[in-house]
């Protein structure tokens, strides 16, 4: 069977060379191609190319601590979505309030109650932002955990084969199905990280701003001239 790569991406961690099943041969990333005229060079004692296919994305999908993580994920967001909508709840009884106020205020104190207003906005568009830094950096560090484990997972299983490169599964065109260790990787991953309670990290507190200057109209009037 022919493989073609479709050209893997450098940050895809799970490309493996496995040397020490080779008995420490190494085996070089890229090789300069020999003249034309003369035939590539052959080492007797260099082991044949074996590789392994994984579907990472799958096991992120299936693996039931990808799976654990996920609802633990949703359900911190559908949290800080319900008090984000309370708070923009509250925020527009606020305007409403501030509206219906506008022919009983000076100018003054109605220009006071939109810069807070406006202020109490900003902290909550900066809270929303915080929040969702947090949720995503919480499902980062429980996804490296179970990347962690399955590496070694990975590797074990290569050493079994004696494979000594692993592909990704979304980087190949064609392939031997034969190739294809998912469903061992998954089963192993299951069986050794069967759950997984996320860390989540707490939102940034959100420290108000300085609030605008007041207008012209609200400063102290200059002192008059002896």
């Amino acid at each position: 069977m022919f493989f073609r790569r479709a050209g893997l991406s450098p940050l895809t961690f799970f490309l493996l060379v496995v040397a020490a099943s080779c008995g420490g041969a190494g085996i070089a990333w890229a090789q300069q191609p020999p003249p034309a005229a003369t035939p590539p060079a052959t080492n007797p004692t260099q082991p044949p190319l074996t590789i392994m296919v994984v579907d990472i994305q799958s096991l992120l999908q299936n693996s039931k601590s990808a799976k654990m993580v996920r609802q633990q994920i949703e359900q911190k967001r559908a949290e800080y979505a319900k008090e984000i909508s309370h708070q923009e709840e509250t925020l527009k009884q606020e305007r409403d309030s501030i509206q219906r106020q506008q022919s009983s205020l000076s100018a003054e104190a109605l220009n006071q109650k939109g810069r807070e207003f406006q202020q109490k906005v900003n902290d909550l568009d900066r809270g929303v932002q915080s929040k969702r830094q947090a949720l995503e950096r919480s499902n980062a560090e429980a996804l490296e955990k179970i990347q962690e484990v399955m590496l070694k997972i990975i590797t074990d299983i290569a050493k079994d084969r004696k494979a000594n490169m692993v592909f990704q599964r979304s980087e190949l065109v064609l392939f031997d199905q034969n190739y294809d260790v998912t469903d061992d990787v998954l089963r192993r991953l299951d069986e050794q990280l069967p759950t997984l309670t996320v860390n989540f990290v707490a939102p940034a507190p959100v420290t108000p701003a300085a609030q605008p200057a007041a207008a012209t109209a609200d400063q102290a009037p200059p002192k008059k001239k002896k």
